[in-house]
């Protein structure tokens, strides 16, 4: 037995969790995600009705892995809608920074052009100051996904620790030529 599958999903105050046919759907006061699970797990509310349990048909090797999987995405689901997911980036060089215009977030970061990246619909992405950037959202893979486009824009290079970097990020400094 799957030791994250067999766990229950408790339903937090303020979600609303709707399941039809293989299609489970949760609101929240952050917004809406919806989620259509594989035909190898079901997904059950209790008796209760305050919390959510997947359970699988098959014991193959798929039917164990789609188990723990659908009840970890749920899970995601269920806290991003209540509470939402936030990934914290920092721009570090001289000359380096990030700003956003409409919706488009526009980085700075040592090429001859800057850097511009449309945020997707469903993401709040600020800028306190031009050398940070936040991520909040209710989809824990879409702010993911996004923090990782704009930290490959300009990685942390080893040698002075310039680029994107992900907050509280340890970047390993690497001596250079002049350290033999």
């Amino acid at each position: 037995m799957s030791r994250i599958g067999k766990k229950p999903i408790v339903i937090l105050d303020g979600v609303k969790v709707n399941i039809d046919g293989r299609v489970v759907n949760v609101e929240g006061p952050l917004g809406k995600l919806s989620y259509e699970h594989r035909p190898e797990v079901s997904v059950a509310t209790s008796e209760d009705g305050k919390s959510l349990v997947v359970d699988r048909f098959v014991d193959d090797r798929f039917g164990r892995q789609y188990h723990g999987l659908t009840r970890s995405l749920l899970q995601n689901m269920v806290v991003g809608v209540k509470d939402g997911y936030e990934k914290r980036l920092e721009i570090v060089g001289v000359g380096y920074l990030g700003q956003i215009e409409g919706n488009v977030l526009t980085l700075r970061v040592g090429f001859a052009n800057e850097i511009k990246k449309t945020i997707p619909p469903g993401l709040d992405v600020r800028c306190p100051d031009q050398t940070h950037v936040v991520v909040k959202g209710c989809d824990k893979q879409q702010v993911g996904q996004f923090a990782a486009e704009v930290r490959a824009a300009r990685k942390p290079e080893p040698y002075k620790g310039k680029g994107v970097r992900y907050q509280g990020e340890h970047v390993k400094i690497k001596p250079g030529k002049s350290a033999t």
